[in-house]
């Protein structure tokens, strides 16, 4: 079992469920089960092999404290903490700009709880944007398979409002008006750099 730095255990969240169908598959309906992250996963393979990009997930500090080998050639982890709190998923660099971000999703058809949200992740992501870096999270709707790119400055405003007493979500209305909705496609699969690009030119 996994533990945080408090000592609580680590409960790693399920993938959202979803229904089958007989109808013939296509690009997107082969997409469908996968996790958010896996879908990220595949984008930034897709940016490495073109060089368009160099973007990696995180690795997770886990301090393993009990193994137990039931076999030669098998080892069991069973228990384990995390070092330090983890900060965001994803970092890398395009373009000269160096590029930190969160992947969240959500089953809400209106909302996206800032509960899936924690403190040092703003905190952090702050101090990225104020060393002129690009700090931002990719929000999946899932039951309505809808993307957007969130840059930290709605997202921290949302957190500044909730903390002040506020909503302690943020309406799909926001998400329409205030950020960068993407559409899935193929190869790359959730094209970010993209919408980092708009970002970027609306900032000057």
């Amino acid at each position: 079992m996994i533990h945080y730095p408090n000592g609580k255990p680590y409960k790693p969240s399920e993938p959202p469920k979803t229904k089958t169908t007989s109808k013939k598959k296509d690009f997107s309906f082969s997409n469908r089960g996968k996790t958010l992250e896996e879908e990220i996963n595949e984008t930034n393979t897709y940016y490495l092999n073109q060089q368009i990009a160099i973007i990696h997930k995180k690795p997770v500090p886990v301090q393993i404290v009990k193994v137990e080998y039931p076999s030669r050639s098998a080892a069991v982890i069973r228990e384990a903490y995390f070092r330090t709190p983890s900060t965001t998923d994803f970092n890398g660099v395009w373009n000269g700009y160096y590029i930190d971000f969160e992947a969240k999703e959500t089953e809400s058809k209106t909302s996206f709880p800032l509960k899936n949200v924690h403190q040092h992740q703003v905190n952090h992501m702050k101090e990225v944007t104020n060393q002129k870096g690009i700090a931002f999270t990719v929000v999946k709707f899932t039951t309505l398979d809808r993307y957007f790119i969130v840059p930290f400055t709605v997202l921290h405003e949302a957190w500044l409002e909730m903390e002040n007493g506020g909503r302690k979500s943020i309406p799909l209305s926001v998400f329409e008006s205030k950020t960068i909705e993407i559409k899935p496609g193929y190869n790359p699969r959730i094209d970010y750099i993209t919408a980092i690009k708009n970002m970027i030119t609306n900032d000057n």
